[in-house]
């Protein structure tokens, strides 16, 4: 197994695309901290190798105690995925300075503040491996959604700047850019449609491999970069979206 003997803390793990990789983790052998603001469903909170935090990741305080009750809990961090993130939409003429602070909070701070305090944990045992959840949002954008392609694409510089200064210390920093990935929320907006069959055929079109992503997509990507098998690879933002953003749209 790729991650036997490693110790994830993964933030937003228990539904949607962090549920995808800590399925895919705990498949790899990994033992998995799962930081986030819900209580987690019974399914994990049974797992021996799971432990459940639960945290505001808005508060700073709580961002470090996090860390710390994973890496005590278990004996150290080896991966760290920030996947947990709010998105809303608003316009430029709408959005509030209390909201973009929120989205810049969530989004941005608390990713930055949770490799810093994986950081000590992490060089103890040698190194490690940070990933982090960008979005195509991060390269281009959906209407209304200013303060999230912000906030994407400083995850994406982010990465590469946190790759430069973290490498000394034996750790890698890259970013996974997902596409549209399949989830409760996506299922109802798709179900909402006039014609939701129709509307789901259409998607799928838009995707040169005929499906849209699923969580465990992304679980296995991160399992590579989380992995040994990738110790060469650092300071990228991977792409992942089924050829989406690499197929030339139509006007019929």
């Amino acid at each position: 197994m790729e991650l036997e003997g490693k110790v994830a803390l993964v933030t937003g793990g228990g539904q949607g695309i962090g549920r995808g990789i800590v399925d895919r983790f705990l498949e790899e052998g990994a033992q998995v901290a799962v930081v986030q603001r819900r209580e987690l469903g019974e399914e994990l909170l049974r797992h021996q190798r799971v432990l459940g935090i639960r945290a505001d990741l808005g508060d700073t305080t709580a961002i470090k105690a996090a860390a710390d009750n994973a890496a005590g809990h278990f004996g150290g961090i080896d991966i760290l995925v920030n996947n947990a993130g709010i998105m809303f939409e608003r316009s430029v003429a709408d959005i509030t300075v209390d909201e973009w602070d929120l989205m810049m909070a969530v989004n941005m701070r608390a990713p930055l503040f949770l490799a810093q305090a994986a950081l000590p944990h992490m060089q103890r045992r040698g190194g490690g491996s940070i990933i982090n959840i960008g979005s195509i949002e991060g390269l281009s954008a959906n209407p209304l959604h200013a303060a999230y392609c912000a906030s994407k694409a400083g995850i994406h510089g982010m990465t590469r700047a946190m790759a430069v200064d973290l490498g000394k210390d034996g750790i890698r920093c890259n970013a996974i850019a997902p596409g549209w990935i399949a989830s409760e929320l996506s299922e109802n907006y798709l179900e909402s449609q006039p014609d939701a069959a129709g509307a789901r055929e259409a998607l799928d079109r838009l995707h040169p491999v005929g499906r849209v992503g699923r969580p465990t997509d992304v679980g296995d990507l991160a399992v590579f970069l989380a992995s040994g098998r990738s110790g060469f690879l650092t300071g990228e933002v991977v792409v992942l979206d089924g050829g989406r953003t690499a197929k030339l749209p139509l006007p019929f």
